[in-house]
């Protein structure tokens, strides 16, 4: 059971880097290295442009819509404005 963080060390990544080489060989890391690299800038450009932004300005000013038009139908303002009992001037 793993129960300390940092568990990997400087062997266990010789070990790990020897059995990549084994497997694949060494003209077929680069290869790999470099298929991996772009898949990552893919990702990250697909996270950075997907509208997160553009749809949260949208969601704020859809809900300062709703604020204003609910605030237009406060009983309180329409009492204030309506009221039969106020003098007209």
């Amino acid at each position: 059971m793993i129960q300390v963080a940092g568990w990997i060390g400087g062997p266990e990544i010789i070990i790990i880097l020897i059995v990549v080489v084994l497997l694949f060989g060494g003209k077929k890391i680069p290869e790999l290295a470099k298929g991996l690299g772009k898949g990552i800038r893919e990702f990250k450009d697909a996270t950075e442009n997907s509208g997160i932004a553009d749809d949260l300005k949208d969601i704020a000013s859809e809900m300062k819509d709703v604020k204003s038009s609910v605030d237009k139908m406060s009983p309180k303002k329409f009492v204030e404005n309506n009221n039969p009992l106020k003098t007209k001037k």
